[in-house]
């Protein structure tokens, strides 16, 4: 890493997925799970779970722009979460599962932009992408056992059926964006 680190903040559904996914990247200094795009300051999870706090589980990801792009960040995004299905991702429902890209920046929102251009021309997704784009206001991490996920729990019942699955397809699409094994 050279030093200079960027943020991106997306929401794809349930944060556990895209926190797994975007750990896996080379160029990725750090990944934190929490809470943006609502009205509800410090929310917890149970008061996000309820669909109450306008609030969207997301992740923000420190990244080397040197090594890994933002376009290329949101290229992975849009190939690892439905951005068709409003307010949902498979049995995951509520707003706070919406697709959404919480931008740092003018260009980061000129990006997204044009990253959603080319993802629909390439027609990847079936339907219309409801992804939303919108100005970061505040990000609130969430509870220690929501960062890892993944990696601290991978015998629970949803990393095994949901994540493990997204995982294997997102290695075998992205294998030359990996980090090499520990």
């Amino acid at each position: 890493m050279n030093g200079v680190i960027e943020r991106a903040t997306l929401g794809g559904g349930c944060f556990w997925c895209l926190d797994a996914v975007f750990r896996q990247i080379i160029g990725v200094a750090e990944v934190v799970s929490g809470y943006a795009g609502g009205m509800t300051d410090n929310p917890d999870y149970e008061q996000v779970c309820s669909g109450r706090t306008g609030h969207a589980e997301v992740v923000q990801v420190g990244f080397d722009p040197e090594i890994i792009g933002y376009d290329d960040m949101l290229r992975i995004f849009f190939a690892t979460h439905d951005p068709t299905t409003m307010n949902r991702q498979g049995h995951d429902v509520g707003t706070q599962y919406r697709s959404i890209i919480l931008t740092h920046s003018d260009d980061q929102r000129r990006a997204a932009e044009g990253i959603i251009a080319e993802t629909s021309a390439a027609g990847l997704w079936p339907g219309r992408i409801v992804t939303e784009i919108e100005p970061l206001r505040v990000f609130y991490p969430a509870e220690p056992y929501h960062q890892d996920y993944f990696a601290n729990n991978p015998a629970a019942g949803y990393c095994r059926v949901v994540i493990a699955p997204k995982l294997a397809k997102f290695r075998r699409d992205f294998a030359a964006r990996l980090r090499p094994p520990s």
